[in-house]
């Protein structure tokens, strides 16, 4: 079996993956036929199935680890899988560790530095309900570890919410050094926790969907209520320090048509805004990248970049 990063254009696909993803579907000329979108740890690739109803396409469904066979194309400058023939296996012939994406950087490591950055905050509400939260909160702990940062887009993978908010984190204490006049404390508050609603919003992996709360709530709102319970359990929270700080998780996604309750109102919100953005938008530009390394022409246009890219000439 190839993992999926190391798949090129022309190769036979032979081995075990991660159905991820199934939908039925129509050709323009009405014929069925299914995209399926298959994973493994390094990463995920379409597939499409043009003979569902073919003697060698065995009953599958979502998170099934199916036995895929099939020829690597490329279709509009990405690549896909033609799938030919589907088994689905039993337990014991896969790992399912094996499967799930997961950070190229050190899950212990990274948390260990996010700690690093916990203990540097002086303000005692702040540290406590941080404290409260990610050393005293096993339960907690456990799922912002393992936790992706989205189901697609940017940092979807084991760690990958661990992964975004240490380097958000990083962004705003560089921007206070810059600018002294931004509250340090409050500010690294809310980049630790701008993202926590996400252990709510988004299920554990291999599903890694969204719950019900999440499509009815979003990680916005859950985060602000995490962080108001949080403040409740300690006596006597500075109400003004609270406010402060759930507007800035409320207004991290910076404008109303990206799904923020609040624009920016205090400059830790508006930095908050422009560090969060800045590593969602790089972290995605890097993985397009990625999944093109053959490619060293032009990459195609891009719908959330609005522009045609290429990665940087040598």
């Amino acid at each position: 079996m190839k993992y999926i990063k190391d798949l090129r254009e022309g190769d036979t696909v032979s081995g075990i993956y991660l159905c991820k993803h199934k939908q039925a579907a129509v050709t323009k000329n009405g014929k069925p036929y299914e995209n399926v979108i298959l994973q493994d740890k390094t990463g995920s690739i379409d597939a499409k199935v043009w003979e569902p109803n073919s003697q060698g396409i065995g009953d599958y469904d979502v998170l099934d680890y199916i036995d895929v066979y099939g020829d690597v194309t490329s279709f509009q400058s990405t690549l896909q899988v033609n799938v030919k023939r589907i088994r689905v296996c039993a337990e014991g012939e896969y790992n399912p560790a094996d499967y799930l994406p997961v950070s190229s950087k050190d899950i212990d490591a990274m948390y260990q530095e996010l700690l690093g950055l916990i203990r540097s905050i002086r303000t005692d509400c702040y540290r406590q309900l941080l404290e409260n939260l990610f050393v005293k909160d096993a339960d907690f702990t456990k799922a912002f570890r393992n936790s992706s940062a989205a189901k697609t887009v940017h940092h979807g993978f084991v760690g990958g919410l661990l992964e975004h908010t240490l380097s958000v984190t990083k962004l705003c204490d560089y921007y206070c050094g810059a600018y002294p006049i931004l509250n340090r404390d409050l500010l690294l508050t809310a980049a630790i926790c701008h993202d926590i609603g996400k252990t709510r919003e988004i299920s554990a992996f291999p599903e890694n969907d969204y719950t019900d709360d999440g499509q009815l709530l979003g990680h916005i709102v859950m985060g602000s209520q995490m962080v108001a319970e949080r403040a409740a359990q300690i006596p006597d929270f500075p109400h003004v320090q609270l406010t402060q700080l759930q507007h800035c998780i409320l207004a991290h996604h910076g404008k109303y048509e990206f799904g923020s309750p609040k624009i920016p109102a205090i400059m830790e919100a508006l930095a908050l805004n422009y560090a969060d953005d800045t590593d969602a938008k790089l972290e995605t530009f890097k993985e397009i990248l990625e999944g093109h390394k053959d490619n060293s022409g032009w990459l195609g246009y891009n719908r959330l970049f609005e522009s045609n890219l290429r990665a940087t000439r040598p």
